[in-house]
Formats: structure tokens, sequence, C-alpha cells
């Protein structure tokens, strides 16, 4: 028989908790295991009853053997959810791919949320549908990722991207300064590529810089941010 151990992969939105939808709040009063990183459980506090639910706080590190634990210590009929901050299907595959392996496909519901690209765009006046989204928060290879961004920036399309923090070994860093140098480097005229960083996004601490890429050299913005290289060309209904 099928295992009736459920799990919900949640993605909680970009840190306010007004961003956070009514089927993933459903999922977290639902669940009597609850297991995250610190920042994504902060977002979802005022959902959590700990008075009757099991809340496991995770690290990187940490993670696996939590996992594992609590897939052991369920019974059949009980949930358990798992929070991701943003969208659950943006930026954490390899998290969720390793939750699909150890709860089996068909007992894990994934529920999409509000991912902190969207809302970048949003700010930025740059629409999904006419830019490059990629990520580099990413522990694998980001080497053709970063030629899918040359490429969209030479053929003048915008960029929305979620940089790479690795303050453990710089030589896998690629946040917004080595994106301006790497594009630099790689013949673009950044002193003319209007750009936007948003740190914190919904939060209290929210930031937004605006300007140039080349004035991204040498500036250190946060492991939670987001950046959109804006050549939005405007088009209305009116000229088709």
């Amino acid at each position: 028989m099928p295992n009736k151990k459920k799990l919900f992969v949640v993605g909680v939105g970009p840190g306010s908790p007004l961003y956070l939808t009514d089927a993933a709040k459903e999922a977290v009063r639902k669940s009597q295991y609850i297991v995250g990183y610190r920042y994504t459980l902060a977002t979802i506090e005022g959902v959590i009853d700990r008075s009757r639910q099991q809340v496991l706080e995770v690290t990187m590190k940490s993670q696996e053997d939590a996992y594992q634990d609590v897939y052991e210590r369920m019974k059949d009929g009980e949930y358990c959810t798992v929070p991701f901050t943003g969208d659950a299907n943006f930026s954490e595959s390899e998290v969720v791919d390793r939750l699909l392996e150890i709860f089996g496909d068909d007992n894990v519901e994934i529920i999409p949320g509000i991912s902190s690209i969207q809302v970048a765009a949003a700010k930025s006046r740059v629409p999904t549908d006419k830019a490059l989204v990629i990520t580099f928060h990413v522990t694998g290879d980001i080497e053709q990722k970063k030629l899918d961004l040359l490429k969209a920036v030479r053929e003048g399309r915008s960029v929305i991207l979620l940089p790479r923090p690795w303050p453990r070994d710089l030589s896998k860093h690629f946040m917004q300064s080595d994106i301006a140098k790497f594009l630099r480097e790689n013949g673009v005229d950044t002193s003319r590529l209007k750009v936007w960083v948003f740190e914190h996004l919904t939060t209290p601490k929210e930031t937004q810089f605006r300007g140039y890429v080349k004035d991204l050299e040498g500036k250190e913005f946060s492991d939670l941010s987001a950046m959109v290289i804006d050549q939005v060309k405007r088009q209305t209904y009116l000229e088709f």
C-alpha cells in the first residue's frame, strides 16, 4: 500500500506575512510537523500553534537528518509542512527533489508562493514575460547560466535574477559586484546598463538601489536580494 505520510512543500513569500496565501496558511495549520529555516519560520510564526505542532528549525547542514527524523516519527494520516521563502518552485529544486525522494511523489503537494522575483518585477516595472528570469542561488555549476545572462544582455533583453552568496568560497560567489565585473569583462558597456537591486523585499528592512550596472562594482548587498537589469521597451496594445 502507498505510504500515507503527507508533506506540504509551501512557498511563503519573500518575508512579509502579508504575502502569505490562504492556501499556505491552511497547509501550515493542518500540519502536525513544521520543518524550516529560521527566516522562513519567522514569516509564518503568526500561523503556527506551538502548543500542538512540533516545529524544527534547520540549517543546510542539519536539514537532511531533520527530514528523515520527522518522516520516521510521523504516523499515517499525519501532515508535515516544509516552508520555503518565496516560491517553492523557484531556486529550491535541490531540496524539493530530495523531499520527493523521502516522501514519494504521490504523498507531496507543492503549494506555490509569491517570489521575490515577482515582487522585484513589479517594483521595477519590468514584466517577467519580457525578461530572462534566472537564479544563481543554487549549489550546482552556474557557468551555463552565466552565458545565458551574457547572451540576454547582449540581445537587449531585461534580466531578473537572484545572485549567489558563497562566503566560504569566494570563487563560487556571484553577487552583484561579481555580476557587474563579469559583464564588463565580457565586453558589455555597464556604464549605460540600468539596474535595480532590492534587499529584504516586503519587510521593514527593505532597501532599493537604482542606477547603472557599473555602480555595483565593489558594493555589497544582502544574501536576501534580487537584481533587475532593465532594458525593457514598453509596448501598448495600441501598437498592434
